[in-house]
């Protein structure tokens, strides 16, 4: 609860946080549109495909051409290494990416919040050893979901609650699976340009939707805590946020957990599509056990909504403001060496299913596309069937058929076993799959 004054501190030293942004989307450009308002946090390079559209989002969030004058804006990676840049930002949402960026900021010294989780699950518990290695921190990025709820956990077990279950809320229908970026707009209650005129990817929205990017975040949360992945997945249950500990506990106690300590998505709506009651559609939670009668007697006097035994209770954000949160990710790495979260086993993984009948010869077009949707996996599970990562399946030729609904595999595709980004993967397959 100091992070403000160790930054002031900095500050008043003449020793700001210099920091790199990679990717000044919407997720950097949010983080960019607080920096101004942060003394002694300073973004001394952005780093974007298109730096003149990076420095126009600069003028979109607030920023003077003073400050933009005085930051150094390229397409280069190599320009967030310089020196005296303390933490790499990396915000590209491109898997392949990420892990190269994040590399090379380790090697260069420098911490790294990697708020693209899709690199992340792709192979974060081997860059996060690395990172450990050579004394810098990686983290996940504050204002996310995988964060917050990871923060949610340790808070519970700093404390000395049992976890029984942790992860987000979302809206989910199980149609989604198989919606493609040409019909994702409806879904969203707009017209396809309404959303073009807001600049809205298609793709990337849709993996919001179909599941994708709900697998991707729970995977990141069950190897940053060490909660399990439920064996067939995702159920996506529908609940609001009163009855957060009486849907999520155990099968044995009359939820729907397999058992207790487990990752899970609530959706914000019923299976018939009426909206659920205080939804968390924005938002986390943590439903934890109290260890004693006296324990779960004070979570009755204190007005915990709590199952019928009394014994399960919830604690939950509503909401979660993404970027704008970014800067406590920063000053933890670099004020105190501390990450608000991070990948330290390989306990889920996320893996490609057809969304249709898929014939040898097509082309996948990754998370969000028309061919596949992205499926929550224990990792020993998903080693055992051989099965590609989402983060892999992308610009990647079918060598076989594979049924709608069905998992790929590794040998249902042409894959360079050569490429960097694969090699990196199977090296953190091999690292990890024997914990």
């Amino acid at each position: 609860m100091n992070l403000h004054h160790l930054l002031a501190a900095r500050a008043d030293a003449g020793r700001p946080v210099r920091v790199a942004l990679i990717g000044a989307g919407k997720f950097g450009s949010m983080f960019l549109a607080q920096t101004p308002h942060t003394r002694g946090l300073e973004v001394a390079a952005i780093v974007d495909l298109d730096p003149e559209r990076a420095r126009d989002a600069c003028r979109h969030v607030g920023w003077d051409e003073g400050r933009i004058a005085a930051t150094r804006f390229d397409s280069d990676p190599a320009a967030a290494n310089a020196a005296g840049i303390e933490v790499v930002v990396e915000a590209t949402g491109n898997p392949a990416a990420g892990i190269r960026h994040a590399r090379a900021a380790i090697a260069a010294g420098q911490h790294v919040v990697m708020v693209n989780v899709e690199a992340d699950v792709l192979a974060g518990p081997l860059l996060a050893d690395e990172a450990r290695r050579a004394g810098v921190v990686y983290s996940l990025a504050y204002g996310d979901q995988p964060a917050l709820t990871a923060e949610l956990v340790d808070w519970a077990r700093a404390t000395g609650f049992r976890v029984v279950a942790a992860g987000k809320g979302t809206k989910y229908l199980p149609i989604y699976h198989d919606v493609t970026p040409a019909g994702v707009w409806s879904h969203y209650g707009l017209s396809a340009a309404e959303a073009q005129s807001a600049g809205m990817n298609p793709q990337m929205f849709n993996s919001f939707l179909d599941g994708t990017k709900s697998a991707i975040e729970m995977a990141a949360i069950a190897n940053a805590t060490g909660l399990d992945v439920p064996a067939a997945g995702l159920a996506f249950p529908p609940c609001g946020v009163d009855d957060l500990p009486h849907v999520l506990r155990p099968r044995a106690d009359g939820g729907v957990l397999e058992r207790s300590g487990m990752v899970e998505v609530v959706s914000s709506l019923e299976r018939d599509g009426r909206p659920v009651f205080r939804d968390l559609r924005w938002g986390v939670y943590v439903v934890i056990e109290a260890p004693n009668d006296y324990a779960a007697d004070c979570f009755r006097q204190y007005g915990l909504k709590t199952d019928s035994s009394g014994r399960y209770a919830a604690m939950y954000k509503p909401y979660h403001l993404i970027g704008l949160e970014l800067g406590i990710s920063v000053l933890s790495a670099a004020l105190r060496r501390e990450p608000t979260g991070q990948p330290r086993d390989f306990r889920g993984d996320v893996v490609a299913v057809a969304k249709r009948d898929l014939k040898a010869g097509e082309m996948l077009d990754g998370e969000g596309g028309y061919t596949v949707w992205g499926k929550l996996m224990r990792a020993s599970d998903s080693l055992t069937a051989g099965a590609l990562p989402i983060g892999l399946a992308h610009r990647v030729r079918l060598t076989s058929d594979v049924g709608h609904g069905g998992v790929v595999r590794w040998c249902d595709v042409e894959i360079d076993q050569n490429d960097p980004t694969v090699a990196t993967r199977r090296a953190m397959e091999q690292a990890f799959s024997g914990r």
